[in-house]
């Protein structure tokens, strides 16, 4: 493969996706120190894109999750024509995020087999699911030549905390220091089987609190059904910032955690990206696949005859998986990561 100065990264459209797509846009930078990295992506993810070292320009791509929208696809390829990509790696493997590459007229345009891209991609690479088996090392090993050996090795995403964004928000929501601080992370967009129950997350407050942590809960406002019952349980050590925050906020307020309490979920790898302590719990899907990317983790994951299903709701009914990973259980793994 010939030397590719400039690339352009066609991002994926899930938080914790893009968090670990860093682990990419770190190997390329390792490999070149001197390439520039683009990263089209969706506009809520800006953001966050803008706290990677690694990334030049982040353009937006404001379309609707799963919208085709082909002509605007065409506006905007034909606009970075000017950048003159070496290099184009469509991390999605659908046909529409292979289009604004071709548009742009990226020299080489490089993803995995998918939907029918033919011609829109001129690398067409085959994804060995026994070889790859985790999402960060298909991510990474776009951006290897083909006769690299496999899997690669997958630098840990690291964000960029903003100090005194940090202290604005500090101020903004009241929110103080005086006692050590756990994150809690009780939602999982992909669905109700990958959420450890709103009762256990109460009680566990409930631990945490009567030894001397407050807990801020963390979330969107899809979330708040969820974290109000987790405040009603836990009490007055908890502080529900749910819906409350922007993404970047709550970057820069997990730096501050002294560790954190999650399900496998995009926050997860948030806090796992700015080097937090992490206790991670698994239900339907397998750390085998999503590790959080930290050497600093507690996995709690049953590893049932039924797990992982990969299903957003127990097609069996009962979620085994998570109901049975017990209050006590993640509070011994809590304190395994602190001794």
């Amino acid at each position: 493969m010939q030397s590719a100065d400039r690339y352009l990264i066609v991002g994926p459209s899930w938080i914790g996706d893009m968090v670990m797509a860093q682990s990419l846009f770190m190997a390329l930078k390792n490999q070149k120190p001197d390439c520039t990295i683009d990263v089209l992506a969706p506009e809520w993810s800006l953001p966050i894109l803008n706290r990677m070292d690694q990334v030049n320009e982040t353009i937006p791509l404001p379309v609707a999750h799963g919208e085709f929208a082909f002509g605007l696809r065409r506006q905007i390829g034909k606009a970075l024509r000017k950048n003159g990509y070496d290099h184009a790696i469509v991390i999605p493997r659908s046909l529409k995020a292979a289009l604004v590459p071709w548009f742009a007229k990226a020299r080489m345009r490089t993803g995995y087999r998918g939907e029918m891209r033919f011609g829109l991609l001129n690398d067409i690479r085959r994804l060995d699911k026994k070889v790859l088996t985790q999402t960060v090392q298909r991510y990474v090993a776009l951006g290897l030549e083909r006769n690299r050996h496999l899997p690669p090795e997958t630098p840990y995403p690291k964000l960029r905390v903003d100090a005194e964004n940090q202290q604005r928000v500090l101020q903004r929501l009241s929110l103080n220091l005086d006692k050590p601080v756990i994150g809690f992370m009780p939602g999982a967009e992909y669905g109700p089987a990958k959420q450890w129950p709103t009762s256990y997350y109460g009680k566990l407050a409930q631990q945490l609190s009567a030894v001397g942590y407050q807990i801020w809960i963390f979330g969107s406002k899809k979330d708040q059904e969820v974290t109000d019952k987790i405040k009603n349980i836990g009490g007055a050590a908890v502080t529900n910032l749910a819906g409350r925050t922007e993404l970047v906020d709550v970057v820069d307020l997990l730096a501050l955690c002294k560790l954190t309490v999650c399900n496998d979920s995009g926050l997860m790898h948030v806090a796992a990206a700015v080097d937090r302590p992490l206790v991670a719990i698994y239900g339907s899907s397998t750390p085998d696949y999503t590790p959080p990317l930290t050497d600093r983790a507690e996995v709690c994951y049953l590893n049932l005859e039924c797990s992982p299903c990969f299903k957003r709701n127990c097609p069996l009914g009962h979620l085994n998986c998570l109901k049975d990973i017990s209050v006590e259980n993640v509070f011994e793994a809590i304190n395994r990561i602190e001794n």
